[in-house]
């Protein structure tokens, strides 16, 4: 009997927000993004295993990506969030 069992990441796009880049610095919007990684066995998401917020930078010469915590990210989202 085979048993099949693994691991995937989602990335869910949040919406954009207007932050400063903590690498470039950079005063434009972010693109904030909570990435759901899950438990799967047979294909079959079951457990929510780790939530992660990021923010990805869109200045050309940058192109970072910062992890924030939840509290950020809800603090973030309140401020008001723009539709991916």
């Amino acid at each position: 009997m085979f048993l099949i069992f693994g691991f995937r990441t989602k990335p869910v796009a949040l919406g954009w927000v207007g932050a400063p880049c903590r690498v470039c610095g950079h005063t434009g919007s972010q693109l904030l993004i909570r990435e759901v990684t899950r438990f799967s066995l047979f294909f079959i998401p079951l457990i929510k295993v780790r939530t992660r917020y990021v923010l990805e930078c869109h200045n050309p010469m940058c192109r970072s990506v910062n992890r924030i915590s939840g509290g950020e990210a809800e603090n973030l989202m309140r401020g008001g969030v723009r539709a991916a």
